[in-house]
């Protein structure tokens, strides 16, 4: 019963520090990731438009 409590504790903080670090609006990697993609992407759309 306790290796199953401490099981379900551990998957409770790995979903907690996923929703902070990872998948936060403004800040989180994903929306790093986006925003650089979304750059890299206008950057070679400029040159294979010239």
């Amino acid at each position: 019963m306790r290796n199953i409590l401490m099981t379900v504790m551990m998957l409770v903080v790995v979903v907690l520090l996923f929703n902070t670090i990872i998948s936060k609006d403004t800040t989180g990697t994903k929306a790093q990731i986006e925003s650089q993609g979304t750059s890299a992407n206008t950057k070679i759309g400029s040159l294979t438009l010239d």
